[in-house]
């Protein structure tokens, strides 16, 4: 019975022995399957994605850049031609004004005052006037009726001259405690205060027409003959994302000192340039007939400028020269040292996600570019 008993419990024994082997046995087969499968997801290659182009013939625009600034073309510095007490200031810093707009008063009572007895002088001097004029024989006042040179000496006599020419000094001054704006425009930098004493020809503000600007640039010698009167220009202000047509107006025919001359062209303002802001100006002239390619396109291999195309959605690399350059695109041409490269309409050019790119790639393309 015992032996019996045994042989039951070495069975059962062996027999879950057995099935430990089994499971850790499939355990084990399971995690090797899964690292398997893991290093060959590691060793798949995912392709690069590319933006491309189609190239074509087209004309490639000839760039000469420099540095400009705005200049009002009309632009006064607005004075009181008296002295008094600043009564009332109308304006701000900003405002846009109208032609004969007043914009700023000073306190008048003195100037009233004179102009008042002025008037009052020059009345009674024409009393005197028409006296002598009638002890001399005259029925008339008219001064057309009376020969010049007696009318003129006998002005003088009675005063009648040193009052008129007062009493137009009385109104000039009179009108001369406002301040009336010359020009439309805009008002800048004002430096004076409500109450403050005021003395003739000092500043009290600025006024800027800033419907055109000029903008003054220069060129160097070698680059005048690229550019004429009535010639169109771009401006890109350093303070505003904003690009702006102009048109060139004077070419000064003198060579400063530094090998440069200076240029001057209108540009209209759409409300956001102001007066001394500093931009880059660029000037375009087409050269027809060309492969024009963004500059992005373009990359060193083994010191070498290269083009990657697109063919069957494999990258393939031509050695190319760049002939023209402007702020954004370059003109190309196969590199004539190579007799491998090759270039023509048609083509697909990678340009951009080219960086990390080789011979012989696989690439797959995300989206089309236009060379705009």
């Amino acid at each position: 019975m015992k032996l019996l008993k045994l042989s039951y419990f070495l069975k059962k024994s062996l027999l879950f022995t057995c099935l430990l082997v089994i499971l850790f046995s499939c355990k084990k087969e399971q995690v090797k399957i899964k690292e398997d499968s893991i290093e060959k997801k590691q060793y798949f290659p995912d392709k690069n994605e590319v933006d491309v182009m189609i190239l074509k013939y087209g004309n490639f625009k000839k760039e000469i850049v420099s540095n400009g600034k705005l200049v009002a073309l009309q632009k006064n510095i607005l004075k009181f031609d008296v002295s008094e007490n600043l009564k009332k200031l109308f304006v701000k810093n900003g405002d846009y004004v109208k032609k004969g707009q007043t914009l700023a008063i000073l306190k008048n009572f003195t100037y009233e005052q004179a102009y008042t007895k002025a008037k009052i002088n020059i009345k009674k001097t024409e009393l005197e006037l028409q006296d002598k004029l009638v002890g001399r024989g005259y029925e008339t006042f008219n001064k057309d009726s009376i020969p010049n040179e007696e009318y003129e000496m006998l002005a003088i006599r009675s005063g009648y001259k040193d009052a008129l020419h007062e009493l137009k000094n009385a109104e000039f001054r009179l009108k001369a405690t406002k301040l009336i704006a010359p020009f439309n425009g805009k008002i800048a930098t004002i430096k004076s205060k409500q109450h403050e004493q005021i003395n003739a020809g000092t500043e009290i503000m600025t006024i800027i027409n800033d419907a055109v600007f000029e903008v003054e640039f220069y060129l160097i010698e070698s680059e005048v003959s690229e550019v004429a009167v009535n010639g169109q220009i771009q401006i890109e202000p350093f303070a505003l994302n904003k690009t702006y047509q102009g048109q060139i107006v004077t070419i000064n025919p003198q060579v400063e000192k530094d090998g440069t001359i200076l240029i001057k062209a209108k540009v209209k303002n759409d409300g956001s340039l102001l007066e001394g802001m500093n931009v880059k100006v660029f000037i375009q002239k087409d050269i027809p007939n060309q492969f024009v390619v963004p500059k992005s396109s373009v990359v060193l291999r083994q010191n070498q400028e290269v083009l990657f195309t697109v063919n069957s959605g494999k990258t393939y690399w031509t050695y190319v020269q760049t002939t023209n350059e402007n702020s954004k695109q370059y003109s190309v041409i196969p590199n004539p040292d190579k007799s491998s490269a090759s270039l023509k309409p048609g083509d697909t050019i990678v340009v951009s996600g080219n960086l990390n790119l080789a011979h012989d790639t696989e690439v797959s393309i995300k989206s089309f570019k236009t060379n705009d």
